[in-house]
């Protein structure tokens, strides 16, 4: 019994005289190792950070200057990750071909991520849009709040966050309209009628209306005939946040203006007309063709 602790004590005794060898020959290797291993950290992140305020200072669009930033910190991480293994004697060759192997798996298992990144970049890096755009993507408009590599954060009229997965949007047609959206309107008034002077009254109500971008200006016009009418067509600009706003002040405006001036719309007597769809705002606003009924 005495002999099997004499024998756990000399193995302890060992152990830790091996330890001590390797403190005292390594240690300060080790401690400057980490040491130098935080400190390039730090710097990484203030350099990166540093980089993106550059550009942004040199007037360059604020996700790409993010970008930049972010691009510049991982090559340093990068860098200081290779010099602190060289320190600690570790070989990177094998390193970097099981790097190379997993990149290569994590391409396969993650297409679909990796697809929203791809495409991520490339917005970023074209510029089809920045932050601040009103763009429109299939039946989705909205302010752009913020790019990243993976989404697009959207802003809507009423506060709604709409995020998009960057491989939805590369490829589609992009409607950018800056910092404004476009109302199209149709007002639908019988042949009896004055078309010039429905068009001259509707024009100077749209004029009189404060807060409309004077460039660029409403046009208006006969857009199209329909059965026992003129369709009279109005486009004008407003802004995003307050498109709903604008576009159903200005309609109130519009028609009574049209009252004021005796204007009196398409009448449906004799006629059977489909309905319009109730949907938000992506229908088609061309009245569909009426119908006449016995």
């Amino acid at each position: 019994m005495d002999k099997d602790i004499e024998k756990n004590l000399q193995a302890a005794n060992a152990l830790i005289d091996a330890v001590m060898d390797f403190a005292v020959e390594y240690g300060f290797q080790i401690l400057g190792a980490l040491v130098f291993l935080l400190i390039g950290l730090k710097v990484s992140g203030w350099v990166g950070k540093k980089v993106g305020a550059l550009c942004e200072a040199k007037n360059v669009d604020q996700t790409l200057s993010r970008f930049i930033g972010n691009i510049v910190k991982i090559i340093l991480i990068g860098m200081l990750i290779i010099i602190t293994l060289g320190n600690f004697g570790v070989s990177i060759a094998p390193l970097i071909a099981l790097a190379g192997a997993s990149a290569f798996g994590a391409t396969m298992a993650l297409q679909g991520p990796l697809s929203n990144y791809g495409a991520g970049m490339a917005i970023i890096l074209s510029r089809t849009f920045v932050v601040g755009n009103t763009i429109t993507v299939g039946k989705v408009s909205g302010v752009v709040e913020e790019i990243t590599l993976a989404a697009t954060r959207l802003v809507g009229e009423d506060g709604e966050v709409i995020t998009i997965p960057n491989k939805e949007i590369v490829g589609q047609v992009i409607v950018n309209s800056q910092e404004k959206r476009i109302v199209e309107t149709r007002i639908a008034i019988g042949y009896e009628e004055d078309t010039d002077k429905a068009i001259a009254t509707l024009r100077d109500a749209i004029i009189a209306i404060p807060g409309l971008d004077e460039e660029p200006g409403p046009q208006i016009g006969v857009h199209d005939f329909t059965y026992g009418g003129v369709i009279i067509g109005l486009r004008f600009w407003v802004p995003t946040n307050s498109y709903f706003q604008q576009r159903y002040r200005i309609n109130g405006t519009l028609l009574t203006a049209l009252r004021n001036a005796n204007i009196a719309l398409m009448p449906a007597a004799g006629l059977s007309v489909a309905a319009p769809a109730l949907t938000a705002d992506h229908e088609d606003h061309s009245p569909p063709p009426p119908v006449a009924t016995s």
